[in-house]
């Protein structure tokens, strides 16, 4: 049974098959609603997934969270990124606590429509760029007791250690059983 990543995203596909690589990849452009709760958008995901796909399927969402600001930019990073930057980021968590956590949801539904959840959560800082990223805000989140950012670190490092790592070793365990 193939299980499939809808996912327009190279780079996640890469990090999900060095931890699952039986994993396929789906193309297809689910719309991605807006809220602040990260469990509604990946409910919706699946729930848009179901009427183009019926075999067993993952969708993910990833939030970068800042303590001093309350949470955000959340699960609204993807668009904080794109109107700010990373160096956006960085003078936000300059200016408000640059603590925060990472935190990966991915949203699993096999072929009868049974739905599970698996989060991973790293905590971290905002940090100006380290290293040259090619993916996300990964050059500007070190992780606790980490010296090194996502974007330093080989995709072996980072998996055993990141929130999207944590919360697919999580589905792998839960696909074993």
């Amino acid at each position: 049974m193939a299980l499939y990543f809808i996912t327009g995203s190279k780079n996640k596909v890469a990090e999900v098959k060095a931890v699952l690589p039986e994993i396929e990849q789906l193309e297809i452009d689910l719309p991605e609603i807006q809220e602040l709760d990260a469990h509604k958008i990946i409910a919706a995901k699946i729930f848009e997934a179901r009427r183009h796909h019926s075999n067993a399927y993952m969708v993910e969402d990833t939030s970068l969270y800042l303590d001093g600001m309350n949470g955000l930019p959340g699960p609204l990073n993807k668009w904080f990124l794109k109107s700010i930057g990373e160096a956006g980021l960085v003078k936000l968590a300059q200016t408000f606590g640059s603590a925060g956590a990472a935190r990966t949801i991915i949203g699993y539904a096999d072929e009868t429509g049974a739905v599970e959840f698996f989060e991973g959560e790293t905590r971290g800082v905002v940090v100006p760029p380290q290293g040259v990223s090619h993916f996300g805000w990964d050059a500007i989140f070190v992780p606790e007791g980490q010296s090194k950012s996502y974007a330093e670190m080989s995709m072996e490092e980072k998996n055993a250690i990141s929130h999207r790592g944590k919360a697919l070793k999580k589905l792998a365990e839960f696909l074993k059983k």
